[in-house]
């Protein structure tokens, strides 16, 4: 049977689990981060279309990694956020905005004559999982075991162990759960989780646009949920459309004709002639908190932790927040000699994350239930 001994171990390769390994390679440690997925399927176009908002100060972390030079070309800045009030119209389609809107405009906080700091990036997150994957690489310090799930997590007071498919067993002072709504890990720590699921599901495509988006993403709240444009690169539009659960069942049954013609009905023609630019997909929604985010040689992070309404689109962004805190805080316990897997050092973490985790679950919450009538 092969042991693996190691720093820290990562279970859940995605894009929290990957931004971890590097943050805390840096920091010094030795990773193991372990995925049941092949490299290549988790790469895959049809793994995933979404495509996220990534805060400005989350890019800068980005550019600390050493992982934005692979994104170049890849992000898209965002220069305005619009939202508007609106309804879909059968059989008209509008040239804009309803009258009732927010403009979020970086230009009137800057200096005259200059542009200003980006609200953020569109970027897909394929892109991402890939850049990530590249740097982790060229880490020496992460060790990425993939195809090979984690099937049990045993927690002891000196650390854990997560024992794999294929027999093997990976030992750590700490364990990591990045693994995603259903963790494995979150279970190992007899932690529960909180929350309720919506009469809701999310639609997510890519569409061509005709006409320049102009960097400006667009939040229409709808009767029926939250209707966002993200604008991505190659003149291409990320949306992301909220709908009752029947309704967007139905609308996955369409034919790609009849797909754009309920786009067009919610958001009209200003970007010009549309086209689906790959597959669709459809997943459903809630929001549910951990309540717990630590346990003695155990930590959350990402949607292990949280699953929020993307209505704002801050759930990886929560996720991204959580790495920068926790390698800050075992980079710190290091330093000082203490036990980086003791519950004393995680709990620091805990206190860092989880209001500002819980605020922002319910804050999504309020209002998709506010603009949802």
């Amino acid at each position: 049977m092969q042991t693996i001994d190691t720093d820290i171990i990562i279970v859940g390769g995605g894009l929290a689990g990957m931004a971890g390994a590097l943050a805390f390679a840096q920091a010094g440690f030795e990773v193991a981060v372990i995925d049941g997925a092949p490299k290549q399927d988790r790469l895959a176009e049809s793994y995933d279309g979404r495509a996220s908002a990534i805060a400005y100060a989350n890019f800068r972390m980005f550019e600390a990694l050493g992982v934005a030079p692979g994104l170049e070309g890849c992000a898209q800045p965002i220069k305005r956020i619009l939202v508007s009030d609106g309804r879909a119209e059968d059989g008209v389609r509008r040239a804009g905005p309803a009258q009732s809107h927010l403009l979020f405009d970086p230009t009137e906080l800057a200096e005259p004559g200059e542009e200003g700091e980006p609200l953020g990036y569109i970027i897909e997150n394929r892109r991402m999982r890939f850049a990530l994957m590249q740097r982790a690489d060229a880490e020496p310090g992460i060790n990425h075991i993939a195809s090979s799930a984690v099937e049990r997590v045993v927690f002891h007071a000196g650390g854990a162990r997560a024992e794999l498919a294929g027999g093997a067993v990976c030992r750590a002072p700490l364990v990591i759960g990045a693994d995603g709504a259903r963790s494995l890990v979150r279970r190992a720590m007899n932690v529960r989780d909180v929350g309720w699921d919506y009469p809701q599901k999310g639609l997510v495509a890519t569409v061509n646009c005709e006409h320049d988006h102009e960097g400006v993403a667009h939040e229409y709240f709808l009767p029926s949920g939250p209707f966002a444009i993200l604008p991505m690169t190659e003149g291409r539009a990320n949306l992301v459309w909220t709908e009752k659960s029947k309704a967007a069942d139905a609308a996955m049954e369409l034919d790609d004709a009849g797909f754009l013609d309920e786009i067009r009905r919610r958001f009209g023609d200003f970007l010009g002639a549309l086209s689906l630019a790959g597959p669709r997909w459809s997943y459903p929604l809630g929001i549910r908190v951990a309540e717990r985010f630590v346990a003695p040689r155990a930590a959350l992070i990402g949607d292990a932790a949280r699953r929020i309404h993307p209505i704002a689109g801050q759930g990886l962004n929560l996720g991204f927040k959580d790495v920068a805190a926790l390698a800050e805080t075992l980079q710190n316990a290091r330093a000082l000699g203490l036990d980086w897997g003791g519950l004393d050092t995680l709990e620091r973490y805990q206190r860092w994350r989880r209001f500002d985790s819980v605020a922002m679950a319910l804050a999504c919450d309020g209002f998709n239930r506010l603009f949802s009538t």
